[in-house]
Order: structure tokens, then sequence, then C-alpha cells
């Protein structure tokens, strides 16, 4: 518009002029120089307007704050370093520029300077910690085709034969509870003779025809592959299981009042089921690092706290955040301890597990291990033989029992 604008006084000033020329005698001096000087303000204003916009539609120079363009700190030790792969990895920034993993540079590359001093049972994981896939000895394919409302997980070894038929007898029974559909699995992996297990394959595979609820993927079944465990279940869950409304997962050395857990689900309100993750919640927690302890991790390994985390020996949470978790698993570093794992896939989903105080994974007081009334008022209470577990469910189904 300023364009034309401007076009349009030039023209109009050489016709003036042009008229001027022709007809000098016709037009009086003084009425030419009111025209030349009405038009030499247009053309000024138009240039200084010109200039003006111009001025102001000019590129700005783009501020970046350099800190955002920062290459991050590299951490010394070897699953901060391989968090910050993945995490790199699937940045959407970056993962369209990479072609592989590979091709990352070199402050992403893991090493781990003092394996030769660790425990065997921390080599043995870090030698295997890449593979996080195995196949399946035993399936049960159909065993969700009724999408059951709550599903009950139960982690446990091969020998453990007592326990499974404990918890089948109590509060693992399958079919309705309580008005709900219930379905058992049980999770295993191989029992290897260098961790002094003997050969009961044949016995499993008998265990498994009558009872059909065990699934046993072929992997090192030890205390450091718990997670490996979790994670395998969340594949099977994915495709086998992906509509059932609840997971509970549990050892199979606690007691799970089943009937407590559904009254506690049917009350729950409807936008609390999506992000359900209840149990017995820790906070402000972190690596052990005495080589003695079960949980020790060394420094080498692992720097930093533990997000919140709900004690593995019992937890429960809705089918979409099993679903989530599922996922989130591929893009965080596997981590020898279980329960700190799902803590930290809980992070990476923004999700923060809540605590209930109905879940106990260390116990409850002992003056109160014989009151049949306490228990049904608890969810989950660890640990129990299958002897207690057997006396504590005659306490919770007991219709005589009557307790304030």
């Amino acid at each position: 518009i300023m364009s034309g604008f401007c076009y349009s006084c030039l023209v109009g000033l050489v016709l003036v002029l042009g008229l001027d020329l022709r007809a000098e005698m016709t037009l009086s001096s003084k009425r030419i120089r009111m025209i030349l000087g009405f038009m030499a303000f247009n053309v000024i204003g138009c240039i200084f307007l010109r200039l003006s916009l111009s001025t102001h539609n000019s590129p700005q120079k783009i501020q970046i704050p350099t800190r955002f363009w920062q290459k991050p700190s590299l951490s010394g030790t070897f699953w901060n370093q391989q968090q910050q792969r993945l995490d790199f990895i699937h940045n959407p920034n970056f993962n369209t520029i990479l072609a592989s993993p590979s091709e990352l540079p070199d402050w992403v590359q893991r090493q781990i300077a003092d394996y030769n001093l660790l425990p065997k049972h921390f080599q043995d994981f870090l030698l295997y910690s890449d593979c996080t896939s195995y196949p399946m000895l035993i399936n049960q394919p159909t065993i969700c085709e009724d999408a059951p409302f709550l599903l009950l997980v139960v982690k446990t070894l091969v020998p453990h034969f007592e326990r499974r038929q404990a918890i089948r007898e109590t509060w693992g029974q399958v079919g309705v509870v309580a008005n709900r559909t219930v379905t058992t699995v049980f999770l295993l992996g191989s029992a290897m003779p260098e961790d002094n297990h003997p050969n009961l394959t044949d016995l499993l595979k008998y265990e498994a025809e009558m009872h059909r609820d065990i699934l046993q993927w072929d992997y090192r079944d030890t205390f450091f592959n718990l997670t490996l465990k979790d994670i395998l279940f969340l594949d099977w869950y994915s495709s086998f299981c992906p509509n059932s409304q609840f997971v509970l997962k549990g050892d199979d050395d606690v007691f799970v009042n089943t009937p407590q857990i559904i009254e506690f689900l049917d009350r729950l309100l409807p936008h609390k089921i999506p992000d359900l993750f209840t149990g017995d919640v820790i906070t402000n927690a972190g690596p052990h690092r005495d080589k003695k302890l079960k949980y020790f991790v060394p420094e080498s390994y692992f720097v930093g706290s533990y997000p919140p985390y709900a004690g593995g020996g019992g937890v429960l949470y809705s089918g979409q955040v099993a679903l989530k978790l599922q996922e989130v698993s591929k893009k965080v570093v596997i981590y020898p301890i279980d329960d700190v794992y799902t803590g930290m896939c809980l992070k990476k989903l923004g999700l923060v597990p809540e605590k209930h105080s109905g879940f106990r994974m260390f116990d409850i007081e002992a003056k109160y291990k014989d009151n049949p009334c306490i228990y049904r008022t608890l969810m989950i209470v660890h640990s129990r033989t299958p002897q207690q577990i057997k006396h504590i469910w005659r306490w919770i189904v007991h219709p005589e029992l009557h307790c304030q």
C-alpha cells in the first residue's frame, strides 16, 4: 500500500512539472507553488513512513539461552550414563537425526571401573542387564479371556510349591469373589543348579497343567532379576491381558485380604482409576553401600536418591497404569532393585505412588499379630508362612467373627 502511495505521489509530481512547462501562461505562479509544495510534502511524508515501516519489520536477533544448548554433564556411574543414553535416544529433538545408538557421542559411552571388585551376583547382573527379552517356557494365553476385574500376580520361585498352593486355597482363589471376577497368575523364571536348586521341571509342568496359572520364562531366577520378571510380566500383560481393570502384584509370602481389596476398588472415584498406583510408599531413600547387604549397589553403578516407590512385596494399580509402565519401561534403564525400578518408571510417567495404611510391607506390631479383627482392616501384610496364610484366611471369611 505504501509503495503504491509513493508511486502515485511521484507520478503526480511529474505531471505537475509537465503541466508547469506546458501551461505556464495559463496558471498563476502562486497556484503552481501551492501544488508543488503539497506534492513535495506528500513525497517527504511517504519516504519517512516507508523508512519507519522498514525498520519496524526488520528481523530481530533471536536471543538463544546458552544454558539450554549446553551438553549435559556426564555422570561417572554406569546406570546414570545408561539412562542419559536412553534419554538422548528417546528425546524427540534428536531421535530423528540419529540412525542408531552406536552413533551417539562419546559423552554417553558406558564404563564401570571397579567391575572386578564387585560381588559375583552384581557382576552377573551387569553381564546380562542389556537383555530384557526371553522366550516363554509356559504360557496361559487365554487366562484373561473374560477380562477380569482384578488380576492377582504372584512372584514366586520354582521350588515354592507349598506357597503357591496356600495362595490358591486362600486369597488367590479364582472365580467370582465379592461379586467381582478374579484371576491369578504366578510368575517364574528358571531354577538353576548353580543356585542350588534341584531339577523340578517335570513337577512344575504337572502343576501348570493341573492349575493353568503358571507363567514361566527361560532366564535365571535370582533376586537381582526380579526387575526382569516385572518387565517380562508387563510385556505379557500388554499382549494377553490388557483388558483387566486392576492388577495386584505381590510376593508369594504375603497375605492379601482380597475382599478388602475389592471393596477399596469399588469405592474408588472414577477420576482416580487411570493413575492408580498404591502401596506402602517409601520416600527419601537411596542405595545401600555396604557389600554385606542384600540391596548393595556400588557408587560406580548409581549415584543419586531414589524416587518415591512402593515396597515390591505388594502393590495395587490400574490396568491403564500397567500399560503405561510397559511402554515407559523401554525408556528406563533396568535397575537391580525391582520396586525402586518401578518408582523410576512412575517418575518418568509423571506419577507418584500413593501411600495406603492398609499395606504393611514391614509387618504389624507383635501385639496385633494374633488379633483376627486387625487383618480384616488391612489389605496386605508381609511376611507370612503358608500355614499362617491359611490360618489368617479363616479369620477373614469366618461368618461368626464380629469386629467393631
